[in-house]
């Protein structure tokens, strides 16, 4: 999309679609796509799109987000009613709710996003909102009626998109997603509605050719919405509580702090949030976070390293801090560990350690299997790890740099693929140094193979440094000589045959119910994936292509529509047991607990 346009909040978007008569809602794809062609012009908080020579359609985005329908003028003869208003909507980014009832440094402090995690938004569980209210002390907390209808429109709405796929979900599908989403919201279910707002997300990046969609992406956020559709009506209790969820975390007091700086990354996110995030610790292990992401693009994702720490009256960058030391005095921490930005907190520069030092070599020794049973558990999903490089290996998404850890092949990877980040050409200059030791930073990738994604490395030359991948650009000559690689070091084997079911899985999500539909025989990929063991699976994809095929005629002999309920049930059941063996998988791959359950 060309058209540079103020987020737009979804309850807009989905009213002025609503408002569409029928032979324009046919037409608003193409009205979206023409209206990227069209000039536009930005004055404050204005933008202004010339839809022709004599007609003119106006966005008002004071605070720069466009809040209400009123807020979009058009000056052509069908106005209010017209499809310029409804495209410009459905062009636009979807707007985040803003936090309330909070301070504006501690609002920013709390929106701010980690890695693949969304922005945050309105928490409506917030003490004091009716939905928070506790139930009798002896009958445990059920789903009101509004939260109840809400998610059965959220998982009617979705089952509609899956059935469509990316190519069939236009505006007028999202629109619906996103009213169902603004209902879940205004009933107290953030979790669902930013999942929902996830979705639409990606349908736009996938229908704009966007570089950033990710089919995976897609395909987990499509399987979080409609689990917690599915789940959410008979749920209760401490269930409930987690599937209503919260989208703006409580920061408690934490009294002073003494923060050693670990490594800093940037946050380029699909939904366009860019900034840093730096990771501290303790000297007891803890992990806490300082994060600057706000609305932006590559660019500030790479510039926002250098950017002040917004704690205290501290003036050190992330890219310092994460070198250096804080020293916090009224800290306020949320559950995830991010430090709050309070008018009471106060912060200033303290001295660092090495990674090879106390306190921060103590992450380093615990054991790898207890990390990764921890962050498949639902914890950050960092892993401290003592590596030998060993080469690379080629696979469908570029080269991996292959390590060994332990006795295990690792395989790892970019944490981003951006070309304004520098994390696959540091990865490349790595791959040329065989044989090197290295102390690393990553994040577990959950997949049958040992599999992490590379976050910041010791220098190659001076163990004393380190060099954050996604900021910091390694040169030849900060690299030592070649050395010998472990002998016995070798890839690892080929994935069990669970992606046969993980690929259908993802084409439903991508084509929608059609693909599976066309005439073919599932029973090969059954029998094969039973003879590994995994009979479940097999089923499951026999049920899935069932669902997709099964088309009824009436009494004429004319077809019936789809049972579109029943397909989302199958691609549901699907989806849910490929992430869960994947995990176990992964577990294994690593020597680590699979019996751990998630965290909320």
């Amino acid at each position: 999309m060309s058209l540079d346009l103020p987020p737009v909040a979804p309850a807009v978007t989905a009213e002025l679609v609503q408002g569409l008569t029928p032979r324009l809602r046919k037409r608003l794809d193409a009205g979206v796509t023409k209206l990227a062609g069209r000039p536009s012009v930005r004055d404050g908080d204005t933008v202004r799109i010339a839809v022709d020579d004599d007609t003119h359609l106006e966005l008002h985005a004071p605070g720069g987000t466009v809040t209400s329908t009123d807020a979009i003028r058009c000056g052509c003869l069908l106005a209010p009613d017209c499809l310029h208003r409804a495209a410009a909507a459905s062009a636009a980014p979807i707007a985040e709710a803003e936090p309330d009832s909070e301070p504006q440094s501690q609002s920013q402090s709390q929106s701010q996003s980690l890695p693949n995690a969304r922005p945050a938004s309105v928490d409506e569980d917030a003490p004091g909102t009716p939905d928070t209210q506790s139930a009798s002390p002896t009958e445990p907390e059920t789903p009101t009626p509004d939260q109840r209808a809400a998610a059965q429109a959220m998982y009617d709405a979705a089952a509609a998109v899956l059935e469509a796929g990316t190519d069939g979900a236009g505006a007028v599908l999202q629109a619906e997603l996103l009213r169902a989403a603004h209902s879940a919201r205004i009933s107290g279910l953030p979790r669902i509605a930013a999942s929902a707002v996830s979705v639409v997300t990606q349908l736009r990046a996938a229908r704009g050719a966007d570089p950033a969609y990710r089919l995976a992406e897609l395909t987990a956020a499509l399987r979080e919405v409609l689990v917690t559709a599915h789940r959410l009506p008979g749920s209760t209790g401490p269930e409930l509580t987690t599937l209503r969820g919260t989208a703006r975390q409580p920061y408690t007091p934490d009294g002073s702090l003494r923060l050693y700086g670990l490594f800093s990354e940037p946050v380029l996110t699909a939904t366009g949030y860019a900034g840093a995030v730096t990771w501290t610790a303790d000297s007891e292990g803890r992990l806490y976070t300082v994060s600057d992401v706000v609305p932006g693009g590559p660019g500030r994702a790479v510039g926002a390293a250098d950017r002040s720490v917004r704690i205290g009256d501290t003036a050190l960058t992330h890219r310092e801090l994460s070198r250096a030391g804080l020293a916090v005095s009224g800290a306020t921490v949320s559950p995830t560990g991010r430090l709050g930005a309070g008018a009471g907190v106060r912060a200033v520069r303290a001295s660092g350690t090495a990674w090879r030092e106390d306190p921060l070599a103590g992450l380093w020794e615990l054991p790898v299997a207890d990390q990764v049973s921890r962050a498949l558990s639902g914890g950050d999903g960092l892993l401290f790890l003592d590596v030998t490089l060993i080469g690379t290996v080629r696979e469908a998404a570029g080269d991996c740099l292959l390590a060994d850890c332990d006795g295990l092949t690792l395989r790892l990877s970019a944490a981003h693929d951006h070309p304004a980040l520098p994390y696959r050409d540091n990865l490349r200059l790595l791959s040329a140094a065989p044989g090197t030791r290295l102390r690393v930073v990553a994040r577990l990738d959950p997949s049958p193979l040992p599999r992490a994604l590379l976050l910041a490395t010791d220098h190659p030359r001076d163990p004393g440094t380190h060099l954050d991948l996604g900021l910091d650009r390694l040169q030849h000559a900060d690299l030592p000589a070649p050395a010998m690689a472990p002998a016995g070091s070798s890839p690892a084997p080929d994935e069990a045959p669970l992606h046969l079911l993980r690929r259908r899985v993802h084409q439903a999500a991508s084509a929608g119910r059609r693909v599976l539909a066309f005439p073919g025989d599932s029973a090969t990929d059954s029998r094969r994936l039973g003879r590994y063991g995994l009979a479940c699976a097999g089923d499951l994809l026999d049920e899935l292509h069932s669902a997709a095929t099964d088309r009824s005629r009436d009494v004429f002999g004319r077809l019936v529509p789809a049972d579109i309920n029943r397909f989302a049930r199958a691609w549901l059941a699907a989806a849910h047991y490929t992430e869960e063996v994947d995990r176990s998988l992964c577990a294994a791959a690593w020597g680590a607990d699979p019996a751990l359950p998630p965290a909320p």
